[in-house]
C-alpha cells in the first residue's frame, strides 16, 4: 500500500516529529508513506493522501482526480468555515455558539462580542471586543477577509477538544486558557485528559457520522451549568495536546485506521 501525507512547506517543518511518527508506524504495517509539500503532485498509483492542510480547493482537485483523501474535501470545506460549522450543528440539533456573518460594526448587536475570521485557526484571529472601538479595529485589520460575530459566552476560558477517528472517540482533552479567554494549548493554555459522558459521546459521534470524517477535532465550550456548546471543528487537527495527555501514539492509531478503511 502506498500513500502520501501532504503539508504546506512551513507546516511540514513545524510538524516534523508527527510526520516521522506517521512514517515509522506506516512502515510497520507495510504502508509506504511519503511527504509532499506545496507545488508537488502525488503519483497516480497512490492509494491515499493524508491531507494535512486548510485548502479545500486543492483537496477537491485531488479528490476529483480519483485520489482517496483523508479527510475528504467536504470535511475540509466545512471545518474551515465557522459559519458552515454552525449551520451543520443546527441541522443536527447539536447546541452551538450562535454564529452569523459580520461585515462591519453595524452587524454587531451589543458588547461584549467575539469576532473571528471565518477560516482562521489556532486562536490567532479570534478577538474579544468589549467596545465599538475594539470592533472597528478588528474590521479594519481584517477588511479583506470574511468575518463572523458570536456572543461572548462565559466558559471560564475552558473548552474540550474531542479527537474523532471515524465515528469513534480517540481521546478528549480539557483546555484552560492562561491570561486569556482563549483556551488553545499552542497559545499557552493548560491541558488535561477529559472523559466524555455518554450523552456527549453521542453528540460527537453524530457530528462525525454526518461529516463522514476520518480524523478531526471537535471543540466545545464548557459551560458553568455542566452543558457544552459546539464552537469549532478542526481539520486538520493538531495532536500535541493528545500526546501530552494520553499514552498512545496518535500516528499509530491513524495509520492503523487508514489500513482498515482501505482494505474494507
Amino acid at each position: 500500500m502506498k500513500g502520501y501525507v501532504y503539508y504546506s512547506l512551513g507546516e511540514a517543518e513545524r510538524n516534523r516529529g508527527f510526520i516521522d511518527d506517521l512514517m515509522k508506524n506506516a512502515s510497520g504495517i507495510d504502508i509506504v508513506l511519503m511527504l509532499i509539500v506545496d507545488g508537488e503532485e502525488p503519483d497516480r498509483d497512490a492509494d491515499f493522501i493524508l491531507f494535512r492542510n486548510r485548502n479545500p480547493v486543492l483537496s477537491e482537485k485531488w479528490e476529483t482526480e480519483g485520489f482517496r483523501i483523508i479527510n475528504r474535501a467536504e470535511v475540509n470545506k466545512i471545518a474551515n468555515d465557522k459559519l458552515k460549522t454552525f449551520e451543520l450543528a443546527t441541522l443536527l440539533g447539536v447546541p452551538a455558539v450562535p454564529t452569523r456573518k459580520a461585515e462591519s460594526v453595524r452587524d454587531v448587536p451589543s458588547f461584549p462580542v467575539v469576532l473571528k475570521t471565518i477560516d482562521g485557526h489556532g486562536g490567532n484571529e479570534v478577538f474579544l471586543c468589549e467596545t465599538k472601538e475594539d470592533a472597528e479595529e478588528f474590521f479594519s485589520r481584517f477588511s479583506e477577509r470574511r468575518t463572523i460575530v458570536q456572543p461572548y459566552i462565559e466558559s471560564c476560558s475552558t473548552d474540550v477538544r474531542v479527537f474523532m477517528l471515524g465515528e469513534d472517540v480517540l481521546g478528549a482533552v480539557k483546555r484552560t486558557g492562561s491570561k486569556s479567554f482563549k483556551s488553545n494549548y499552542t497559545l499557552g493554555g493548560s491541558v488535561e485528559k477529559y472523559t466524555l459522558s455518554s450523552w456527549k459521546e453521542k453528540e460527537v459521534r453524530k457530528i462525525a457520522r454526518a461529516l463522514k470524517s476520518d480524523y478531526i477535532g471537535i471543540d466545545f465550550l464548557l459551560l458553568p451549568d455542566g452543558g457544552w456548546m459546539l464552537n469549532e471543528i478542526e481539520d486538520p487537527v493538531g495532536a500535541r495536546s493528545l500526546y501530552v495527555t494520553h499514552d498512545f501514539s496518535v500516528a499509530e492509531k491513524l495509520m492503523e485506521y487508514v489500513k482498515r478503511k482501505l482494505k474494507g
